[in-house]
């Protein structure tokens, strides 16, 4: 799939999408690659120690078909999930590969989550196995041990040392036939499930067909600047286990055959960064808007490190005029932004090499997607007029519903029109301008965060009568995660109190759900019907 034309409007209009009816990831990601350039790089792995460790696509392929054969011993195929809880690691990619050669749904899961959002996911999902590190099972596992039944998540997979219930990966990987053929499944079948933010109650699973991965390709090739191109070489400090780790990073640079640099480092540090980029030779990057914020705080980077970066694609929240211009001077190239949803990710982009980036803008609709500004009827707005993000049905990125929540899945459209919830404008030339998000949405550190499963968390202390979650302005992360906080009876305000309320949600959900703030009020603001007023808790804040 090729984006030819010297203009955006010579490219949009050659575009056609090409999406075979029958085709699985696993094969066009990994298996033709391992039987037409056996010995090529697919993910140069820096451990712990600093040392880096290539992949061939050989290598990948005959691990993961002795990994399907090891999963079809354990009665794991078709149509069934798999969550797959792993850092950037040839484990990881070895995983996805298996289940999808199984016709699997791979249920990417956040390294960082606590066991009571690994726990909602997996029992949601009805996951029936769990791969994760030795690490993390031995501490979610009494958590998750209410899961461990017959018909539930019957098998859990550790990397590293096993014990019973538990099977060893590499033990797994070791004992299978190292050829498997790779299931026939259709462009609509199901392939991968991740869930959503949670911006009211608890976050949803978007599933996406074999298709999606087709549906990216466009979306990578314009921000990355007309990727792929001789030497590229591909590396993103998101995690696998986000839309834009997985889909806007390591399976679309697979499947044009470009190495993946990965990592297992959780703690982004910007000098490290700058170093690594250089160390490694990546050329073309996905990099979220805070650790863009995070490394320009580095003095004369260019003096001090040996980097040649290509193409730097942001995503999340708009990254302004002042960052995009030492974006100039730093690399000498132009950041380009993009913007999607889990739901229906990478339809609207930048490309700096087709047309004029314009700071604050979200970018134009990449080519092959329908994207307008309607109202909440779906009727489309003339150009200026603020509305709702919409993007129109069929579209390869468009996920094919929420998991066993058909209300909700209709709830997100409007006829043909996907509503994304965002409020922007279109101008008369084309370009989106982000207005704002739904009252829920919290944007920090590049994570889109709903409150409802922090309030949901918050609420299980025993000194939390109620909890309201909002974001609040923050210069570094966008938005921090503040919450407001009514006390049960017996229970006073103290700056031990918060500490103790932070740590019992970071310890149940994940790092960047955490409230930074805790502020402690005697009234919850709320409507005739309940709903808690965030728009007031903004201004408490």
């Amino acid at each position: 799939m090729q984006l030819s034309g010297e203009t955006y409007e010579s490219v949009r209009d050659a575009f056609r999408w090409q999406i075979p009816a029958r085709v699985n990831i696993a094969e066009v990601i990994v298996g033709r690659h391992a039987r037409a350039t056996p010995t090529a790089p697919a993910l140069i792995h820096v451990g712990d120690d600093g040392a880096p460790r290539v992949w061939t696509f050989a290598e990948i392929e005959e691990k993961a078909s002795r990994l399907a054969n090891a999963l079809a011993a354990l009665g794991i195929g078709r149509g069934m999930v798999v969550g797959v809880h792993l850092p950037q690691s040839p484990e990881c990619l070895i995983a996805h590969v298996a289940i999808l050669k199984r016709g699997g749904i791979v249920l990417p899961l956040f390294r960082l989550f606590g066991p009571e959002a690994l726990r909602y996911r997996l029992e949601n999902s009805g996951a029936c196995a769990f791969i994760t590190l030795n690490a993390e099972w031995a501490r979610v596992r009494g958590d998750l041990a209410p899961l461990m039944a017959p018909d539930a998540l019957a098998t859990v997979i550790t990397v590293g040392s096993a014990s019973r219930p538990a099977h060893s990966f590499w033990h797994l990987v070791e004992g299978g036939a190292g050829e498997h053929a790779t299931a026939d499944t259709s462009s609509n079948d199901p392939a991968v499930m991740i869930y959503t933010s949670g911006t009211t109650g608890n976050p949803k699973g978007a599933l996406h067909a074999h298709r999606v991965l087709y549906g990216h390709l466009p979306g990578v090739m314009l921000p990355q600047e007309r990727f792929p191109q001789p030497g590229d070489r591909f590396w993103t400090p998101a995690d696998w286990a986000w839309i834009g780790g997985l889909l806007d990073v390591l399976w679309p640079s697979l499947f044009h055959g470009v190495a993946v640099v990965s990592s297992t480092r959780a703690k982004f540090d910007p000098e490290w960064a700058f170093d690594f980029m250089g160390r490694h030779g990546v050329r073309n990057v996905f990099m979220p808007p805070t650790a863009l914020r995070l490394m320009r705080q580095v003095a004369r980077p260019r003096a001090r490190f040996a980097y040649d970066v290509r193409s730097i694609a942001s995503g999340g929240e708009t990254l302004g005029a002042d960052l995009i211009d030492w974006g100039q001077d730093a690399f000498a190239l132009t950041f380009n932004e993009f913007y999607g949803q889990t739901e229906c990710n990478l339809v609207v982009g930048n490309c700096a090499s087709l047309f004029v980036v314009k700071p604050g803008s979200m970018g134009r609709a990449i080519p092959g997607h329908v994207v307008e500004i309607v109202d909440d009827q779906g009727r489309v707005l003339p150009p200026g007029t603020p509305g709702i993000v919409a993007v129109k049905r069929p579209d390869p990125v468009m996920m094919l519903e929420y998991w066993r929540n058909p209300a909700a899945t209709a709830a997100k459209y409007r006829g043909d029109w996907l509503l994304l919830g965002d409020i922007a404008v279109k101008d008369e030339q084309g370009w989106f301008w982000f207005q704002g998000r739904d009252d829920d949405i919290i944007n920090s550190s590049g994570y889109r965060i709903g409150p409802g499963e922090i309030e949901d968390c918050l609420g299980r202390h025993p000194a939390v009568r109620l909890a309201g979650v909002v974001g609040l302005p923050d210069a570094v992360r966008g938005e921090v995660i503040a919450a407001f906080i009514v006390l049960n009876e017996g229970f006073s305000a103290s700056d031990a109190l918060a500490v103790e309320i932070q740590t019992f949600v970071r310890d149940r959900l994940a790092a960047h759900e955490y409230p930074r703030i805790v502020r402690f009020i005697a009234e919850m603001p709320l409507t005739v019907t309940g709903k808690i007023r965030r728009k007031d808790l903004r201004g408490i804040g």
